[in-house]
């Protein structure tokens, strides 16, 4: 599993996090505990696969904000009382 951060510009409102959130679920349907916040100006999601970052980027793009950077890390799922 894969955990996908994007730095983006433009979020003002919790409407501007809903849009994000539900461009990532459109463009990845599988996406997983999908957020967007505009305090921290990024949205995060989880994936079972790698992802298209170019294809990301677009998605970001087409809702009007201002795409900045995406990293993708390994993401290793714990329990509840750890590993």
């Amino acid at each position: 599993m894969y955990k996908v951060t994007a730095k983006m510009e433009g979020m003002m409102c919790g409407m501007c996090e809903a849009h994000v959130a539900d461009a990532i679920r459109k463009a990845f349907p599988d996406a997983k505990k999908v957020s967007a916040s505009r305090k921290h100006g990024e949205a995060t999601f989880l994936s079972e696969r790698e992802i298209d970052r170019e294809k990301f980027k677009q998605a970001i793009q087409e809702t009007g904000y201002t795409f900045v950077s995406v990293s993708v890390e390994p993401y290793e799922k714990h329990g509840v009382f750890g590993r």
